[in-house]
């Protein structure tokens, strides 16, 4: 493991990464989602893309990599960006679960000769339950009389444990609709999801595949974090 400094906005953020495989030549980028690290990501995927040099990175907020104020996700995309530059990195390919998916995709939008691999990622909104809708109800009303500090009440499980800071976060990016990113996308994209994922329902996934028009879909057994157990199949279907 590794920690660097970005100057970023006139903040300071510490960084975690690590890098293995580094002989060779081509470099994946692999980026976690809410509630879990880099740490995650490894171990699911150290052993496979033997021909890639690997790169996780704990986004700011996540793992050992520091978070200052609330971010959108093009702070996120900023600061990633800023961070390759600076390390003088370029990705071949760029991985992402959930959150990380997003921010892999909105990545990939700027590099066009690049590919993209989506774990079951967020950017396309879903129907919430009543049971959330309700919860979201009650939050606001009590806002008004000022006891919004009872927040951990109400959050999903991704943002009942965070700081005042990572919760306006989660706030920010929980609702973006990525549709239009995703339809700009001209990256060979590879799209896997779990056909029991509650968090992102495998109709995101379709309605993803339907719009990056350069991708393959693959639905595989399990949850939102089906990745574990399918790590060397989805390895697999990435050629070259």
């Amino acid at each position: 493991m590794a920690l660097t400094q970005i100057i970023y906005e006139e903040n300071t953020y510490n960084l975690s990464y690590e890098i293995i495989n580094q002989d060779q030549k081509k470099t994946l980028l692999i980026l976690h989602g809410w509630g879990a690290n880099k740490e995650l990501m490894k171990q699911a995927f150290a052993k496979e893309f033997p021909n890639y040099c690997h790169l996780y990175l704990d986004l700011p907020g996540f793992g050992k990599s520091s978070i200052i104020k609330a971010f959108q996700s093009k702070d996120y995309v900023n600061i990633i960006k800023k961070f390759l530059q600076e390390k003088k990195i370029d990705i071949d390919t760029y991985m992402g679960h959930s959150f990380g998916g997003k921010i892999a995709a909105l990545l990939a939008l700027e590099f066009k000769n690049s590919k993209l691999i989506l774990l079951s990622n967020s950017g396309i909104l879903a129907p919430k339950s009543l049971k959330i809708r309700l919860k979201i109800a009650i939050f606001k009303f009590l806002k008004i009389f000022g006891l919004g500090k009872f927040y951990r009440y109400f959050a999903s499980k991704d943002a009942s444990n965070l700081n005042a800071a990572m919760y306006q976060t989660f706030k920010n990016v929980v609702d973006e609709d990525l549709k239009d990113v995703f339809s700009k996308i001209e990256a060979k994209t590879y799209i896997f999801w779990g056909i029991d994922d509650q968090a992102t329902p495998l109709s995101s996934g379709e309605k993803m595949h339907e719009l990056i028009k350069n991708s393959n879909f693959y639905p595989l057994e399990g949850d939102h974090f089906f990745f574990l157990k399918h790590s060397a199949f989805i390895a697999k279907q990435i050629k070259g």
